[in-house]
């Protein structure tokens, strides 16, 4: 049997009337990693306290064991958090990891604009500025980075939660020993 003229097919509509009253809905396509699973439409994250709608970028998700943890970078700097404490090495890891980002990156920006005014008539001064603020911040940070992840280690170790305000004193202790060690004569007695 040849098709009809015009390129129509016996048995299907045009794409145009695919949709109307007589024609056969379409099953829904499968795109998971099992034949017979359908992809159901994502639901758009939502602020609980207000209603509104978050962006996917702004809110990041672990999923630890049987519930997801919430690691959202603005219910760590309002110090709120869904129960009391923080139970989870990831939850633990990343509170006093951004406590201790946030505040490495006052100081440094602090001294940066200090180094950048002091220095502006100098001809290499304020790229010598953003160097030296940028090596120090970078290594404040991954300094950061490893003692957070021993904090959270430690505490997940001796099964202890952690209230968000002690999160919030280990991530800007560091800042402060590290300001402290760094003005101090220890290092060069080494």
């Amino acid at each position: 049997m040849s098709p009809p003229p015009g390129g129509a097919h016996p048995t299907r509509a045009p794409s145009a009337l695919r949709g109307l009253v007589g024609a056969r809905p379409q099953p829904p396509v499968s795109r998971g990693c099992c034949p017979n699973q359908t992809r159901l439409p994502r639901r758009r994250p939502s602020n609980d306290r207000t209603g509104l709608v978050v962006s996917p970028a702004a809110t990041m998700k672990a999923e630890a064991g049987d519930h997801m943890i919430n690691l959202s970078v603005q219910q760590v700097l309002s110090l709120w958090a869904h129960g009391t404490s923080l139970r989870h090495l990831t939850e633990m890891w990343y509170w006093v990891f951004l406590w201790a980002l946030f505040s490495s990156l006052f100081v440094h920006g602090a001294a940066g604009v200090l180094m950048f005014v002091m220095l502006q008539r100098h001809r290499q001064g304020r790229v010598i500025s953003v160097i030296v603020v940028s090596i120090g911040f970078l290594g404040s940070v991954t300094g950061a980075m490893i003692t957070s992840a021993a904090v959270a280690g430690i505490y997940r170790v001796a099964g202890k939660s952690m209230a968000p305000m002690e999160a919030l004193v280990f991530g800007v202790g560091q800042t402060v020993l590290t300001i402290i060690i760094s003005f101090s004569r220890i290092l060069a007695t080494l």
